[in-house]
């Protein structure tokens, strides 16, 4: 005679501690791993990840300071290209980042205690929290060095800099799927963002573009990110176009549909 087991009535059945343990452990290898190898193998590391988005800020405020008396808001021509620049240099680096992840992590996810989903959120993790350091430290850094007289509201702009980390790992996960797929789609991907910089509104703004083009342009997420960090930082900008709504239920469709295609071919992909 054999006796049935069966769970306690009332209480849900809970994930064993061991894999909740396994996979912080895992997640914050790969994390280690990922400073070592991205930021610890150049002189400089870190510094770098500062300079390329600085260097931009620099040249655009050089050749348009040149060109015209102010900027489109405030007096301050490196604030206002710092506040278009950084949030796309934040999406543009962080989603690159996520969408590699399984190209970057193929040897380590043969082990069974490693997952997709650990190699995907060790990366966003540390390239989340590596871009959130480079663009404090660039507008602060212009806020200190110039007289902006500006007041920033904290709110918009930790809104603005979650916004562009939601998009990039939804946006990412589903590229992660696609890269491995389909290798030619990482080039591809490469020439479809780099329009990116004139059409996110980073040295326009987008109440100052043809009706026409904005009824297209409202459309991309980018945009809206932008003018949520210039509303954190010039309190005459309203930004009434923005829809935080939008930027989350594309990022979310995006990546719920990249981690059901990552889960279902996961086999085939780690094969490859």
């Amino acid at each position: 005679m054999t006796a049935s087991l069966s769970l306690p009535q009332g209480k849900p059945p809970q994930v064993p501690r061991r894999r909740r343990l396994a996979t912080t452990r895992a997640v914050a290898a790969l994390v280690l791993r990922e400073m070592s190898t991205t930021y610890g193998r150049s002189p400089g590391g870190y510094i770098w990840a500062i300079l390329e988005p600085a260097a931009g800020v620099a040249l655009l405020t050089v050749i348009f300071s040149m060109a015209f008396v102010a900027p489109a808001l405030g007096s301050n021509f490196a604030l206002f290209y710092a506040t278009g620049l950084v949030p796309l240099t934040f999406f543009t680096s962080l989603s690159g980042r996520v969408g590699a992840s399984v190209t970057y992590s193929r040897q380590l996810l043969a082990y069974p205690s490693v997952t997709l989903l650990d190699a995907i959120m060790a990366r966003f993790l540390l390239n989340a929290l590596t871009q959130t350091m480079v663009a404090t430290v660039i507008l602060a850094g212009i806020m200190l060095a110039f007289d902006t007289k500006v007041i920033v509201r904290l709110p918009s702009v930790a809104g603005a800099i979650a916004l562009a980390a939601t998009l990039a790992l939804g946006i990412g996960t589903l590229n992660c799927f696609l890269f491995t797929r389909f290798p030619i789609w990482q080039q591809f991907w490469s020439i479809l963002t780099r329009p990116l910089f004139i059409i996110s509104c980073v040295f326009m703004l987008f109440d100052q573009i043809p009706t026409w083009a904005r009824d297209w342009l409202w459309y991309n997420p980018i945009v809206h990110i932008v003018g949520l960090m210039r509303h954190g930082f010039y309190s005459t900008y309203h930004a009434s176009y923005v829809s935080v709504t939008y930027v989350l239920a594309l990022s979310l469709i995006c990546g719920a549909t990249g981690l059901l295609l990552l889960f279902k071919h996961q086999y085939s992909l780690l094969e490859r």
